[in-house]
């Protein structure tokens, strides 16, 4: 008698045999086929089966009794990055990547929050914020409909020094979508209406800082350090009195101040070719005329002369916000590798010591670390955590314990682990058009050179322990750093008193931010 094909399933619950593991993955919820014969058929593969996997656990019994060492640290090697022009002067910067139909446009111009006059604070972020709000012929809702009806993405941007448009879209689409990215960076119509709704967020947004001690304490930390003269010492939304006085005809000279092509450069992403591309962007963006773009220019901030407490009385909080720091470095530090390495290892990191003292060792946060944030200027350093507000005064001995513990010598296992955790991941961070545009911007803002992401691991992995010491004590002055504690005062005062730290400074919350607003319906 003839006997009919079986057919035998292997699913997550029956685990596959290793040879299928391999290729599947653990857990794969993709069932493996395989067809038998008889039923001896299917005795003898399951024999086979049960002797070879049993063969295999006991060669290859696994060491528990340390972790597997790490391999080399992978290298990184982009495709060409290509430097063309079109026309009208706008630098193109082109990376081509032809995995999938993807194309990332990023327009980046010179002039961003750090250029907004003194009494027009957020005015850059704003004129962002409502170049998305209707572009060319068509107002905010048309536009995000067109913008949707591709599969696409656009968005506006205002950084410290550069502002822009994103465009993310699938290759087919790129003419329409380059045509209506066009528009949103060339031809914003900044409606009046959209303004109103923007400014009553942005208003609404200063009240809801009121209750939120992270917010009051990043406001007070920035204008401690900086003060409120300094582009870096103010809130990037602007004020009260600022965002009151916008017009639309502010953001149309901001725009026109400093939206010229040969104060832009464009980078592209994606899988297109310099041949094909380049008419597409003559076509969006050839009739941009240049013109001549202010150079701001910005007061110089004062380095922190002593340590001093700062403690701004949030009654009721159920934690305490912590920051501790002073001003760094700008990005184009000659220390930046050195800097990047001592960081992770004193809070840029999971296992960092900071993170491993208050959370893991004391349970004191659900987090904490520190950071130096690279700028064009000098930016800040800050180390902080949300603790709990009842070991307030303990965190902050251990915060200052941790920060004179970096200025001696570090251990092999330290410098070798925070390496690691720099170079190990770091290709990751190109994996994506979006990624790799992002991080490209870098060339553009600090006139990188081309290698430069090429040569980023070997940079890190030659920076020494000496080089780590000595920007820690360079850069890193325990008795020189604006201590910012928000919390219930009455709670936490006398705590922080008793560890005769530093004078301390009472602030409420007005001081820091200014009064709340009040929003009124229209």
């Amino acid at each position: 008698m003839k006997t009919k094909p079986c057919r035998l399933t292997l699913t997550p619950q029956s685990p596959l045999p290793n040879w299928e593991r391999g290729r599947k993955g653990r857990g794969s919820s993709t069932p493996s086929v395989i067809v038998v014969k008889t039923t001896w058929g299917i005795i003898f593969i399951l024999s086979l089966s049960f002797l070879l996997t049993s063969s295999v656990s006991f060669a290859q019994k696994a060491d528990r009794s340390k972790p597997p060492e790490l391999g080399p640290a992978p290298s990184l090697q982009l495709p060409p990055i290509q430097h063309l022009k079109l026309s009208n002067g706008l630098a193109i910067v082109l990376l081509e990547k032809h995995n999938l139909p993807l194309c990332q446009a990023e327009l980046i111009v010179r002039g961003g929050i750090a250029a907004d006059p003194i009494e027009k604070t957020g005015l850059a972020s704003m004129t962002a914020d409502m170049m998305e709000q209707g572009a060319g012929s068509r107002n905010a809702l048309e536009l995000a409909d067109a913008i949707d009806f591709l599969g696409a993405s656009i968005s506006a941007f205002a950084g410290w020094h550069t502002s822009g448009v994103i465009l993310h879209t699938p290759v087919s689409k790129l003419d329409s979508a380059l045509a209506l990215f066009g528009d949103v960076a060339l031809r914003p119509i900044f409606p009046a209406d959209e303004l109103e709704r923007q400014r009553k967020e942005r208003l609404t947004t200063l009240i809801q800082w009121h209750d939120r001690p992270g917010s009051i304490a990043s406001v007070a930390f920035n204008k401690t350090l900086f003060g409120d003269k300094h582009p870096y010492g103010v809130p990037t939304i602007g004020n009260e009195k600022s965002i009151r006085s916008f017009m639309v005809e502010d953001l149309r000279d901001f725009h026109s101040r400093y939206f010229h092509p040969n104060n832009a450069t464009l980078v592209v992403v994606g899988d297109v070719s310099a041949q094909t591309l380049l008419p597409k962007l003559e076509a969006a963006f050839g009739e941009w005329k240049p013109a001549d773009a202010p150079k701001p220019s910005w007061p110089t901030a004062e380095q922190v002369k002593e340590r001093k407490i700062y403690l701004v009385d949030k009654p009721g909080a159920a934690q305490s916000e912590i920051r501790i720091g002073r001003i760094g470095v700008g990005r184009m530090t000659e220390d930046y590798y050195a800097l990047e390495v001592m960081n992770t290892i004193l809070g840029g990191s999971f296992t960092s010591r900071l993170n491993q003292n208050l959370r893991e060792q004391h349970g004191y946060a659900y987090g904490a670390g520190s950071n130096f944030d690279y700028r064009v200027l000098p930016g800040p350093f800050a180390a902080g955590a949300a603790v709990q507000t009842n070991v307030t005064d303990k965190a902050l001995s251990e915060f200052m314990k941790e920060l004179n513990g970096i200025l001696a010598p570090v251990s092999d296992e330290e410098l070798t682990r925070a390496k690691n955790y720099l170079t190990l991941g770091y290709p990751a961070s190109f994996e994506s058009v979006a990624q790799i545009a992002d991080r490209l911007t870098e060339i553009i803002v600090y006139n990188l050179p081309n290698d430069y992401f090429n040569n980023y691991t070997k940079n890190i992995l030659s920076v020494t322990k000496e080089d780590v010491e000595r920007v820690a004590k360079k850069y890193l002055e325990p008795e020189k750093v604006a201590i910012i504690v928000v919390g219930d005062k009455k709670e936490i005062e006398k705590g922080i008193t008793d560890l005769k730290l530093a004078p301390i400074q009472p602030l409420t919350i007005d001081e820091v931010l200014g009064p709340a607003p009040v929003v009124t319906e229209r």
